[in-house]
């Protein structure tokens, strides 16, 4: 690419209104199964593609990463669950503080653990602050990263981690409900959030249908990340409805 990842995101989001990011998850799709996925996700209007998982089941990571880019032109971002989940193959790496949490861990611990690696790796790295949000059930991320979300009633509260995130110098901000949650990040806080910050917005978790994605979006959400909604279905109609309801300044011409 002739620009980075991020000014590239940056420009979807200009160009389009919001930009699609669906993630793979390597412990659910073997290598294969992932670039298959991956070339579908693309033809059906994703903007990027993630990669990652919270426990990394399999020693299968770097073909995933691999077979996706045989299969796919547009960029494959890392979005680590763990300090082992790096690959010189990818085109950048997300990588994520949970400033709403207290477990020094996933505020510095493992980036330290990682970050000779890291600089050895060459990957462009975009920091950013990943703010878990209250779902309705205990989600994979609240459980392994052992930090309370955030109340999903209190969007002062999401207000003040993100500027205090924008104030450290992340580049983006990322409301996740967290896999499988039973319902996503509020429009009211994902609105809070964004009025009061300038950097780009990430929202996912509990996004199941095209026409949530689209809410997320018209309350301020800059990226919107699917994951097991596209997973489960592989339907490529519904992630051709999906980029339709995301992309709206490509809707509107």
């Amino acid at each position: 690419m002739s620009e980075t990842v991020y000014a590239y995101l940056q420009r979807v989001v200009k160009e389009r209104g919001a930009g699609l990011l669906p993630i793979i998850d390597p412990d659910r799709l073997a290598p294969d199964q992932a670039g298959e996925a991956a070339a579908k996700m693309q033809d059906a209007g994703a903007d990027a593609l993630l990669v990652g998982t919270s426990l990394m089941l399999g020693a299968t990571f770097e073909e995933t990463i691999q077979r996706i880019k045989e299969r796919t032109d547009i960029p494959v971002v890392l979005f680590p669950g763990s300090s082992s989940q790096l690959s010189r193959l990818a085109d950048a790496i997300l990588l994520p503080s949970l400033i709403s949490g207290r477990n020094p861990d996933f505020l510095i611990g493992h980036h330290v653990e990682a970050a000779w690696a890291l600089k050895q790796s060459g990957l462009e790295t975009i920091p950013m602050g990943y703010m878990l949000v209250e779902s309705g059930r205990t989600t994979s991320v609240e459980f392994m990263s052992r930090t309370k979300p955030m109340p999903r009633n209190k969007p002062e509260i999401a207000v003040a981690h993100a500027l205090a995130g924008q104030l450290l110098g992340l580049k983006m901000l990322f409301l996740e409900a967290g896999s499988g949650a039973r319902v996503p990040v509020p429009d009211e806080m994902i609105a809070a959030v964004k009025g009061n910050v300038d950097i780009p917005l990430v929202v996912g978790g509990g996004i199941r249908r095209p026409e949530v994605a689209r809410q997320k979006v018209a309350a301020g959400a800059d990226l919107i990340v699917i994951g097991s909604a596209l997973e489960r279905s592989g339907s490529p109609k519904l992630m051709e409805e999906f980029a339709r309801a995301v992309h709206v300044l490509a809707r509107a011409e």
